[in-house]
């Protein structure tokens, strides 16, 4: 009896999805069970000897394809390379065009992250289609952070730690190939809030509030004008005054926008749009009192800095109500706005308030823990910023909410590493397997990649009749006495006895690569363990982070940074490389 090894899985999992996305695409978006089950034992009729195997992995590949949308099983057939009718299947996401571009001599967009944390994979979306446009353009990028809010959004920012948000993001956003023209930082343009806040206040367009919170709530529920509002302008310039001068605690002043008092969302009426705060800021230090809120100093910075188009989530859409009443005041032109739906992403740890918290208290090894959904985390584990770029795009901006999912980035980042990463073997906390009567004198050449030759090969030689293997623990399944195997790209072998837990002995069989194929023996690797090399690997894992293993010694070749495939394990990325030990990041299978 022969027992499915994790290599056979994969293919009959490649073969499910590919001919239930081919079917899917031929009837409407809806693959048909039975139609797949023919279509992929006609492809390989040997899995025939596995149906109920191949019956339960195509029962989910299709229940994962119909759960899609017509357009994302097309993208899919794309990233798989698939043909429909002979012809591959190619679709080149392209976002839809920037409304009334023709209007504007150049266009201009912003990203405007708030430099509290290092960016996640969610940031990213703002800062790639604002690049995006931009090229398409031809137009200009700013970089603008928003670090206006000392005690609720505090900056990050420890120079002399190495611990600077503004910096961080600046990496980032370079890694993802982002390029702007422009950098601006709010903490240093309070003074150009000020000039404007004065303006509106003298032209009866804010004034300042001085009502308790719960007074105000009252008021602006009942749509009616707090006791503030009709005072006169020169009250408010004095107000205003003693707010800059500190004759107000923080709470007991804030600058307010008119509006309608009888808006539908109680949110839009009088909006806040400067307060105190005494919290030193980690750039101005104590400098400012008086600190500009969000929709204030966004606002303003729109027009003086000359944004053309804003891309933005929906939940922003109350901003712009409330910002339109500050342009019309001043007799402003509104950007062109772009609101597009929210994006959930299924797993990891993306907020940055967590993420934060959990570095600051050491839960987290830092920003680039690969347990983090950080864009430092993702560069760490080997993550392509191309696999970023490409599944913002694809998501683009729609108005609708969109989830995606680690396995999606995965897929495109596996698809983008395939042809890079050369293949080594690595064994996770393994085993032993001697074989007594090996062939010796026998050599076997194994490339580096199997579509490049040109990269070259490792060579591997037997030297003797009794040679000892390292093989993963997670195949001591298969070493049951009397039971048969290859060793991958080497021989055909049986297991005659154990001698422990983690030590086997077995014999040769043959070289005869058709006869596993006929006896669908399984297939494992290995490392000699003579020419090992020891082997970390830091994994995204709350239960056990690192793994230990053992390396072949060809990988002490590597240089820090290169990005490999460890044959049946996953894709990594080298961190350290030395004569004892060989350090990596798991970044997926």
């Amino acid at each position: 009896m022969s027992y499915p090894d994790e290599e056979l899985i994969k293919d009959i999992k490649d073969l499910a999805l590919k001919h239930a996305v081919l079917n899917a695409l031929k009837h409407q978006g809806k693959a048909d069970v039975k139609a797949v089950i023919g279509k992929v034992f006609s492809e390989n009729p040997k899995l025939k000897d596995h149906r109920s195997l191949v019956l339960n992995l195509v029962q989910e590949a299709v229940s994962q394809v119909n759960a899609m949308a017509y357009e994302e099983i097309s993208v899919l057939a794309s990233r798989l390379g698939l043909e429909v009718g002979g012809k591959r299947v190619e679709l080149k996401k392209v976002l839809p065009p920037l409304p009334n571009a023709d209007k504007y001599p150049r266009i201009k967009v912003r990203f405007a992250p708030n430099p509290d944390s290092a960016m996640h994979i969610g940031n990213a979306r703002a800062a790639i289609l604002n690049d995006e446009y931009a090229k398409m353009y031809g137009g200009t990028y700013l970089l603008r952070f928003e670090d206006t809010s000392p005690s609720i959004k505090p900056p990050l920012y420890d120079p002399k730690r190495g611990i600077d948000a503004y910096q961080m993001i600046r990496e980032d956003l370079s890694w993802l190939g982002v390029k702007w023209h422009e950098e601006v930082i709010q903490s240093d343009r309070l003074e150009i809030y000020y000039r404007y806040a004065e303006k509106l206040i003298e032209d009866g367009s804010a004034y300042v509030c001085t009502c308790s919170p719960d007074q105000w709530r009252i008021l602006v529920k009942a749509s009616q004008p707090c006791p503030c509002r009709e005072l006169p302008t020169e009250d408010h310039l004095e107000r205003w005054k003693n707010m800059l001068e500190g004759r107000y605690k923080p709470g007991e002043a804030v600058v307010r926008i008119k509006t309608d008092l009888t808006h539908p969302n109680p949110a839009v009426r009088d909006w806040p749009a400067l307060r105190i705060d005494l919290k030193p800021h980690p750039r101005k230090g104590s400098k400012y009192r008086v600190w500009p809120l969000y929709n204030f100093a966004a606002a303003i910075d729109d027009h003086e800095l000359g944004i053309t188009h804003i891309l933005r989530g929906k939940e922003h859409e109350i901003n712009t109500i409330r910002q339109r009443y500050l342009y019309a005041h001043l007799g402003w032109q509104y950007p062109e706005v772009i609101h597009y739906g929210r994006l959930k992403i299924e797993g990891g740890v993306l907020s940055k308030s967590k993420i934060r918290n959990g570095v600051e208290k050491g839960i987290y090894i830092g920003w680039d823990d690969p347990r983090l959904g950080t864009l430092k985390a993702l560069r760490r584990r080997g993550f392509l910023p191309e696999s970023i770029r490409q599944m913002i795009i694809d998501v683009g901006v729609k108005p609708v909410e969109a989830t995606i999912s680690w396995d999606n980035l995965c897929a495109i980042n596996r698809k983008l590493l395939d042809p890079l990463a050369n293949r080594f073997f690595f064994v996770e906390e393994p085993v032993k397997l001697t074989i007594k009567n090996a062939p010796i004198g026998f050599s076997v050449e194994i490339p580096y990649h199997p579509s490049f030759p040109d990269r070259g090969i490792r060579r591997f030689s037997i030297p003797s009749a009794e040679i000892t293997f390292l093989v993963s623990s997670k195949d001591k399944g298969l070493l049951r006495p009397g039971s048969r195997l290859r060793l991958m790209h080497l021989f055909n072998v049986q297991v005659n006895e154990s001698l422990s837990e983690d030590e086997y002995v077995g014999s040769f069989i043959s070289f005869d690569v058709e006869e596993a194929k006929r006896l669908s023996l399984p297939i494992i690797h290995w490392v000699y363990e003579r020419e090992s090399v020891k082997a970390q690997i830091l994994m995204p894992a709350e239960d056990k982070m690192i793994l230990h293993g053992f390396c072949e010694k060809s990988c002490i070749e590597l240089k820090p940074n290169s990005l490999v495939q460890f044959v049946r394990f996953g894709f990594c990325r080298i961190e350290e490389v030395s004569e004892s030990l060989i350090k990596a990041v798991f970044a997926h299978d």
